[in-house]
């Protein structure tokens, strides 16, 4: 397994370029649809899902390519990294969320920061969220446990296409939504709004892992890592 600084590097840097993707893409499909939202949202699912398969597939080898703390608390549940460590996965991902965010607003000429206006509230845009999670996590979950080759395609088709099923355009991750509150760009979330994506994204990955423990009794040894296979730590608090 690799030292726990270069997989810490590898998360950050595969983070950061995720908001990129998010954000940039957001702000690029916004400008050139001439307001028609459903483009510009075709747009912007199109070039994440694009992302994610690149970018899970690069950094997999290296630190799992979680990228999401819920992912993280997942991956320790199975075993699949240590308690210990999970702290530090979660601080780099927030970290390097924010990053991405100042680098996309950097590439077109926007302030490094800016509180979003972008109201996203009520009760169906949280149910949103734990069922955008709760995908999330079975996707990887069933995937990982008997084709982990095909995880990253299988991951980035998901959210794809939740981005068109939920209300909430599927953020189904707490450092994707904390970082995405501070940009006032077609894909932001008034900070309002952030602490009921976060209960619903919670809640969704919980149920999801809860839900394969129960399907899957050998889930810990049929799939000890998360996204792409890593070697898994020697032992495990």
């Amino acid at each position: 397994m690799a030292p726990l600084s270069k997989r810490l590097v590898a998360e950050t840097v595969g983070t950061a370029l995720l908001l990129i993707a998010v954000v940039g893409s957001g702000i690029m499909a916004e400008r050139l649809a001439n307001g028609n939202a459903a483009l510009a949202l075709l747009a912007n699912a199109i070039a994440t899902g694009g992302a994610l398969v690149a970018l899970i597939l690069a950094f997999g080898p290296i630190s799992g390519a979680h990228f999401n703390p819920a992912v993280t608390v997942a991956d320790a549940t199975l075993g699949g990294l240590p308690w210990r460590e999970v702290p530090a996965y979660s601080l780099a991902q927030c970290l390097a969320a924010f990053a991405g965010v100042a680098i996309a607003h950097g590439l077109f000429e926007l302030p490094a920061f800016s509180a979003s206006t972008h109201a996203r509230a009520g009760t169906a845009q949280i149910l949103a969220e734990a069922v955008a999670t709760f995908g999330l996590l079975c996707v990887i979950w069933g995937c990982a446990r008997s084709r982990p080759g095909v995880v990253a395609f299988a991951v980035a088709a998901y959210i794809t296409g939740a981005y068109w099923f939920t209300s909430s355009t599927s953020f189904a991750n707490p450092a994707v939504t904390l970082a995405r509150a501070a940009t006032n760009t077609f894909a932001g979330i008034r900070p309002a709004d952030v602490p009921g994506f976060l209960a619903g994204q919670v809640v969704g990955a919980a149920l999801a892992t809860g839900l394969f423990r129960w399907l899957g009794p050998r889930t810990v040894q049929a799939a000890p890592d998360i996204l792409v296979p890593h070697s898994r730590p020697e032992t495990a608090p």
